[in-house]
């Protein structure tokens, strides 16, 4: 964990750091952004089922997916919990307009070990995110219960993002996959420069 403390962008491969002034719209919108981060682990739940149910025959990959779904919910819980524990109670999903634009960069259609690519980067670029912004709450809220949940979920999601850009590379060419993955880090930082000042996770 030295390395990601020291230099979390490095170690995670992101073109753009968040602004730290992200964690003062937090602060104000706590009950919103814990509601906001409870559907992103059910979301993170589901597209780990969804990978299972669309590429079974990859053996490997479903038997790390169903540890992720028990994982996942377990994640959901915890921040459910926090929710309740605060006196509030969790608010309706809405969009995110961060995997929404993260979903437009690769192309529809190709082979179904492409689909399974561009699947796995984009989740892998997900959870880089998460960790990154997991590390800035963690490193920056004042309320000192909520950072060090935040600590403790960052450490799991950098584990997330290193398995989903593993299996990327395990099921596809591998000069190919890294060259894919450079140009979806640099439109990702395009769409941050557009999201950062939001109230969610990832805006």
């Amino acid at each position: 964990m030295s390395q990601m403390s020291t230099d979390p962008i490095k170690m995670l491969g992101l073109k753009l750091p968040t602004d730290p002034r992200w964690v003062n719209i937090v602060e104000k919108n706590v009950e919103e952004i814990l509601t906001d981060h409870a559907y992103c682990e059910q979301k993170a739940t589901s597209t780990a089922i969804s990978l299972i149910v669309s590429f079974p025959e990859y053996t490997e990959l479903v038997q790390e997916m169903v540890l992720l779904v028990k994982e996942e919910i377990s994640h959901f819980k915890l921040v459910h919990d926090k929710i309740i524990e605060r006196g509030w109670v969790m608010g309706r999903d809405r969009k995110d307009e961060y995997v929404i634009a993260l979903l437009k960069f690769f192309p529809k259609g190709g082979s179904r070990t492409t689909q399974l690519v561009h699947r796995l980067l984009i989740a892998a670029l997900i959870e880089a995110r998460s960790c990154e912004r997991f590390r800035l709450l963690s490193e920056e809220l004042q309320d000192k219960e909520l950072a060090k949940f935040y600590r403790n979920l960052m450490i799991s999601e950098a584990g997330h993002y290193t398995m989903f850009l593993g299996f990327a590379r395990q099921y596809g060419e591998r000069d190919e996959v890294d060259k894919k993955w450079q140009s979806l880090l640099e439109y990702e930082a395009e769409v941050m420069k557009g999201l950062s000042t939001g109230g969610s996770i990832h805006g």
